[in-house]
Order: C-alpha cells, then sequence, then structure tokens
C-alpha cells in the first residue's frame, strides 16, 4: 500500500514523517530507494533535533546522495511564498466617493491597468486555491547543445527559473556518449500552480535558458 505524507515544509507534516520513521531507517525497508529521494525533495530543510528520526533520515540520504555531487554547496534558502499583492491594487474603492462624471466607463485600457487586473486575478486564484494542494516530485533530463557547452551555465540558467510552487532539487551530470554529458535535475511542484510542459515550453527551452539547453524531457512523474 503507498505511503501518503503531506505538507513536509509544516510542524505537523514533519512530526507526521518523524513518528512514520521511529525503528525504521528508511520509507521502503532497510536501503535507500525512490520512495526516501521522492519524501526527501518535498522536505525544504534538514528537520530540527526535535524530530529525532526524521533529522536522522534526512542525514542519512544526503550522506548517499552527497557523492553524487562533488561539488562545495554554498548553501541556499527555498521561499514559497508567491510575490506580494500591491496593497493599493487590492484595496477596495471606497463607497460613494467621486463624481460619476470624472469616470470614463469606455476608456482605453493601459498596460498599467492590464497589469494591475491580472495581478488581482492571480491573487484571488491564490487565496480561493485549497490548503491541501497536490504536489508532484518530477525528475528532468536537460541536455545541452554539444560536448562544448558550459554544464555550470546551463544549470544556473535552469535554476534562474522561478516561480510559486517550484522548488528545484538535487541535481547530477550523466555521461551521454562522445563526451556530452546531460543534466539531471529534481523537482517539487505544486500541481495547481505549475505545468511541467509549460515550465519546459515556455521558460527552459527559450531564451535565455535556449543558449546552454537544447531539450528538456521528463525522466520521472510521481504524485507525493
Amino acid at each position: 500500500m503507498a505511503i501518503t505524507f503531506s505538507d513536509l515544509h509544516t510542524e505537523s507534516g514533519l512530526k507526521s514523517l518523524d513518528q512514520y520513521l521511529s525503528g525504521k531507517s528508511y520509507i521502503s525497508g532497510n536501503q535507500l530507494t525512490k520512495d526516501d529521494i521522492k519524501v526527501y525533495a518535498a522536505v525544504l530543510v534538514k528537520p530540527a533535533d526535535s524530530f529525532p528520526n526524521a533529522s536522522r533520515w534526512y542525514d542519512s540520504v544526503s550522506s548517499h546522495i552527497a557523492p553524487s555531487f562533488p561539488g562545495k554547496a554554498v548553501g541556499v534558502r527555498v521561499d514559497g511564498k508567491g510575490a506580494p499583492v500591491d496593497a493599493a491594487a487590492a484595496k477596495p474603492a471606497a463607497a460613494g466617493g467621486g463624481d460619476d462624471d470624472d469616470l470614463d466607463l469606455f476608456g482605453d485600457e493601459t498596460e498599467e491597468d492590464k497589469k494591475a487586473a491580472e495581478e488581482r486575478e492571480a491573487a484571488k486564484k491564490q487565496s480561493s486555491k485549497k490548503k491541501e494542494s497536490g504536489k508532484s516530485s518530477v525528475l528532468l533530463d536537460v541536455k545541452p547543445w554539444d560536448d562544448e557547452t558550459d554544464m555550470k551555465k546551463l544549470e544556473e540558467a535552469v535554476r534562474s527559473v522561478e516561480m510559486p510552487g517550484l522548488f528545484w532539487g538535487a541535481s547530477k551530470l550523466v555521461p551521454v556518449g562522445y563526451g556530452i554529458k546531460k543534466m539531471q535535475i529534481m523537482m517539487t511542484i505544486i500541481d495547481d500552480l505549475v505545468s511541467v510542459d509549460s515550465l519546459i515550453e515556455e521558460h527552459l527551452t527559450v531564451e535565455p535558458c535556449n543558449e546552454y539547453v537544447q531539450s528538456c524531457d521528463i525522466v520521472a512523474f510521481n504524485k507525493i
């Protein structure tokens, strides 16, 4: 039977994981499996000492993954918060204020008006979406143009893509042949906010990323 964990970025989610790992070394048995990688990708930072089982498990998975990434990490934090809503745009108009004669009901919509309307619509969707939104763990193959492509620049270009509900995870280089390597990178997405197809077609394979990225393929897609 499949095991379900949710809200692993919250205290309650980590508490559930910590209780499950009591007396266990890994999620599904005594060896590291894909289940551990999926859960690991959903845990944004190492659990605190108040979750000893989850913290021990996190360190164990990290030790297995670390040899695949020999580079020196400087440490990053991932912020899952969306952009703040403009208070002026969100503030409702005062009732009975102003002259009706001053209202231009049929005036041309400016770029500022369009942008403000889009921000208000996005804010509505953000506030009305369910708290328990589905998440998925995705493994992407990112292929360069040739063996002369700077893979460090390629990774930087990929990670520069930011949007609400998208969290980049671990990555590694995998030999393809003829001196060419591809990058495999994990990411966790909130299903209601991120479309993987749109991410690839509208961000990763267009300027400026396409200077380094030739194509992207979905290797694995699993619900969390």
